[in-house]
């Protein structure tokens, strides 16, 4: 289970297999740094590629959403991935 922000995602052409993926990190502001280890240092945002196979779009994930997602995390490309998630949107960004 994981808490983050959308930071991306991403839509496949029509000509390619179906499926819909977003990237999400753990803050929304660039450089901006998550807990402090016990080393006393900052680590990098931890990002997760979250992948609905067999999907164009799901509604409600868009980039700045903060939502919730449970799943088995594997890895994709060197990042972590979860396929499938079951998910619950905590907070959308307001638009003005």
């Amino acid at each position: 289970m994981c808490t983050g922000f959308i930071e991306s995602v991403t839509h496949q052409p029509p000509s390619e297999q179906p499926f819909f993926s977003a990237v999400v990190v753990d803050a929304l502001r660039p450089g901006a740094r998550s807990a402090v280890s016990p080393g006393g240092t900052g680590k990098p945002n931890d990002r997760l590629r979250v992948i609905w196979l067999g999907r164009t779009r799901v509604p409600g994930i868009e980039a700045g959403v903060r939502l919730r997602l449970k799943g088995m995390v594997t890895r994709v490309d060197g990042l972590p991935a979860m396929f499938n998630p079951r998910y619950e949107i905590l907070s959308r960004q307001e638009h003005l």
